[in-house]
């Protein structure tokens, strides 16, 4: 069931996590947002996540840095990286590291939605 879905946010842009919690418990899914990467690693929602939506450029852990360290972890959670900056190799640094989608802010709540379906479809049990 969707209620039962957890979806991890993480972005330092307070307005942005908050309305990305909103727009995921719109769709049905339970949501929880971190304003950084160490407080998401601290609260243990990896693992329990069937997603997580991270900025890539944060203070401290980068989302780049937190998949990295996630998948030497054995965590499986599908990752989804949003980004304001448009930098040389951006993009490609965040899929080698494993992301499932990148969206370069601002982007339309249906590309979100679409690379949530996707991570969903990807992940058998929902947690």
């Amino acid at each position: 069931m969707a209620e039962d879905t957890l979806i991890s946010i993480i972005d330092d842009d307070d307005s942005l996590r908050t309305a990305l919690v909103g727009l995921v418990r719109s769709l049905g899914y339970r949501a929880h947002g971190f304003a950084n990467a160490e407080d998401f690693i601290a609260a243990d929602h990896a693992d329990r996540s069937a997603a997580i939506v991270t900025d890539i450029q944060m203070p401290g852990l980068s989302g780049i840095e937190l998949k990295l360290q996630l998948t030497a972890q054995g965590c499986v959670t599908p990752v989804i990286m949003i980004t304001a900056r448009g930098e040389e190799g951006l993009r490609e640094r965040a899929f080698a590291s494993g992301a499932l989608c990148v969206l370069k802010k601002p982007f339309p709540a249906e590309a979100l939605i679409d690379c949530l379906e996707r991570a969903l479809a990807k992940e058998p049990t929902l947690r």
